[in-house]
């Protein structure tokens, strides 16, 4: 695979030799390679295969001379930023080897792809807010939508040029292409029949009906002027029932001041533009608009393991991580089924469900986390094998997080900030939430001596707490096994200057990493990963500890169960979704695997006595694996024939319970003590009895 390299006008201390030992490729060190040196880019083309090309500023262009290459028909280029991620920073000159190892990474086969969810829509848009604002807007879109205007007030023309509706809105839900709007039309006037002869407005003496031909009740006293005056048309009936309406629409354009949709990440389709927007919100709403006509695709972010959900069992709710998490409002709880509900229409792909989510249930593929993985792996052990030291991962939003590391890198080529760091290697994700503890663990495990995960405050505060609890999960496990240092930290900038402060502070202080590189495959199911994660941890730890305290909220752990309360009724383990709590079919014993225990709380929840406490640890004894005995008890005999058929404790409870129930007394209450075959036996024997004694 070609790759190309370009110092941008002599701006970069590039070494192409080093660049090329550590590709296995010999490189060839260009100035201008998209303008006088643009042939090379062309011979590279011909050569067949994919090409990688140093530079994405101008994407655009090398992308237009391919299209336009006799003799190609085909061919993949991909992009990759050395400039503004190191080439521009004050110490270029010793970022070879993360220079080569961004390169190594460009050249990694593409993920496999993912499935897709699909909009269509037909341009049917629904402008809610003043009269006046929305026909404006109206007007600016109309040659490509068909629009219906929903009025709040304002002031309208005299001209009818689209459908008003009016009234109070009830429900709007949905989507790009499926929004249901629901809303009552409860004002005197009726929109459709009203001709806008405007003598309404001039009979009414309180002056209730403005141009939005709407009477205001709370100032109407009841002259009803306006319906004398409105006999011809009949658009004016105090007597009208409210009627329920309801009506589809593909876009929604909301000018309220508060949005329909008070929620964080807003659906696909629905555009919020507050009156005090400023002309270029508007321009770019409408823009946006214009665009949402026709199908689109998206990807299925989410893969979804219901067997693995640790949400309900027996319509009992223990985790709800995934749910309170999401801003997009798209994790519903379904108990009647045991389960979470995702709707992948209003997902926007953040991943802060799967990041939460202790059993793995919710699994994020974009891309897939053994993907994720094994890229972050294989960027390390190039960067080492180039000679880098002390690695540190900038993980950023492809978005806004991209655009300030490339502001960053622009400010350091002026002077006037120090850029990204040698041994800082910024990687873009769909979104800074996609990645939690498993994958942060690996990458420690692996040679990562720091991982940082920017925000840039486009971030919904609860993607913000996700993200700092399981960061401070995952760094009392590596101090807790000895690894000295800072391993993980939540960047919040709103500027590079911020950006680049907080950069030059972490590489002063590197976290202690493995003596040996982690080998394993990072695999798909966040469980297994995370145990391949801490094993390595474990066995590369200077000192390891019985066990390490964990802060709440953590996936691994243990639970405390209070003897005097429980009765071994066993509810605890038919609710438990991971298997981590078991029962004796010997004895009437209650254990605990305590490695298989995400700490959801339905065992907590289940239990009728309330003896289950979570207790979040990392047990390192060879005792995690192993099955653990909770609670035992004696089992209670028959008195008939003595066999075991229930706990001690459960039988004697019971006993005290209906001892003075006037159903078990005397007999009744014996046949309490008896196992269910001989209750029916003593029944049936103590019938005949009465039967003969009547003879």
């Amino acid at each position: 695979m070609p790759t190309l390299i370009c110092d941008c006008n002599r701006t970069m201390p590039l070494d192409p030799e080093v660049l090329g030992k550590a590709l296995h490729e010999d490189l060839k060190l260009h100035s201008t390679l998209c303008r006088r040196e643009a042939g090379a880019f062309q011979q590279a083309l011909r050569g067949g295969g994919d090409v990688v090309v140093a530079c994405t500023q101008e994407q655009r262009l090398f992308t237009e001379i391919a299209g336009q290459t006799e003799g190609v028909a085909w061919s993949p280029v991909r992009f990759v930023n050395i400039r503004e991620t190191g080439g521009w920073s004050r110490d270029a000159a010793r970022a070879m080897p993360k220079i080569a190892a961004l390169l190594a990474d460009a050249r990694r086969p593409e993920p496999e792809p993912v499935s897709t969810v699909t909009y269509r829509s037909e341009g049917r848009l629904l402008v809610i807010g003043p009269l006046d604002a929305a026909e404006r807007i109206a007007a600016s879109v109309a040659d490509v939508l068909q629009v219906t205007v929903f009025s709040q007030g304002g002031t309208g023309s005299q001209e009818r040029r689209w459908p008003v509706l009016s009234g109070r809105i009830g429900r709007l839900a949905g989507w790009l292409g499926a929004f249901e709007l629901e809303w009552a039309q409860d004002n005197p006037i009726d929109l459709d029949l009203c001709t806008r002869c405007n003598a309404c407005i001039q009979a009414c003496p309180e002056g209730a009906i403005g141009f939005d031909y709407q009477v205001r009740l709370d100032a109407c006293t009841g002259h009803r002027a306006c319906v004398k005056v409105c006999e011809a048309a009949g658009a004016i009936d105090f007597q009208r029932e409210p009627r329920a309406e309801n009506q589809t629409f593909d876009l929604v354009l909301d000018l309220r001041e508060r949005p329909a949709m008070d929620r964080h990440a807003l659906p696909q389709g629905y555009l919020h533009l507050p009156p005090a927007s400023g002309p270029e919100a508007r321009m770019a709403a409408v823009l946006r608009l214009r665009e949402l006509v026709g199908e689109f695709e998206k990807p299925k972010f989410f893969q979804y393991k219901q067997k693995l959900c640790a949400h309900s069992r027996n319509e009992t709710v223990g985790c709800r991580a995934c749910i309170d998490v999401c801003s997009a409002e798209a994790v519903s709880s379904d108990t009647s089924r045991q389960q979470i509900k995702v709707n992948p229409n209003l997902c926007v792909g953040c991943g802060a469900c799967t990041t939460v989510c202790p059993t793995g249930a919710l699994t994020y593929t974009y891309p897939r986390p053994n993907e994720q993985g094994e890229r972050w792996k294989a960027l390390l052990a190039s960067y080492a094998q180039a000679g880098g030291r002390e690695p540190v991962l900038l993980l950023h939003s492809q978005e806004a997080g991209r655009a300030m590391v490339e502001d960053l890198g622009r400010l350091a080529r002026v002077g006037k900030a120090s850029g990204v760091p040698a041994n800082v290697m910024p990687l873009a994700l769909w979104h800074a939430a996609s990645t939690g503890i498993e994958l942060w663990l690996s990458a420690v495990a692996a040679g990562a001596r720091h991982v940082a995960v920017l925000t840039t405050g486009e971030e919904a505060p609860q993607y913000l707490d996700a993200l700092r609890q399981q960061m401070a999960l995952a760094e009392a496990i590596v101090q807790g096994l000895g690894y000295e240092g800072t391993h993980f930290s939540l960047l919040a900038c709103s500027a590079p200057e911020a950006l680049d402060a907080q950069l030059q502070g972490l590489v002063r202080k590197p976290g202690a990493v493995p003596a040996q590189p982690a080998r394993f495959a990072v695999t798909g199911d966040k469980r297994p990963t995370l145990e391949l994660a801490l094993d390595h941890l474990v066995e590369h730890a200077r000192a390891v500890p019985p066990v390490i305290e964990l802060p709440a909220g953590s996936p691994l752990g243990s639970i405390h169960v209070d003897k005097d309360r429980c009765t071994l009724c066993m509810s605890c383990v038919g609710a438990c979704p991971a298997s981590a709590l078991q029962d004796n079919p010997q004895l009437p014993q209650l254990k605990l695997i305590e490695k298989n225990c995400v700490q959801c709380g339905l065992c907590a929840s289940t239990c009728p006595e309330d003896a289950i406490t979570l207790h979040p640890r990392l047990l390192l004894t060879p005792e995690r694996r192993q099955p653990r005995v909770l609670n035992e008890t004696q089992p209670y005999g028959c008195v008939r024939c003595g066999k075991p058929f229930g706990t001690l404790k459960a039988i004697e409870a019971m006993l005290g319970k209906l001892s003075g129930h006037p159903m078990f007394q005397g007999a009744g209450l014996e046949r309490l003590k008896m196992c269910g075959d001989c209750r029916v036996i003593d029944i049936y024997s103590a019938d005949n009895e009465v039967r003969i004694s009547d003879l």
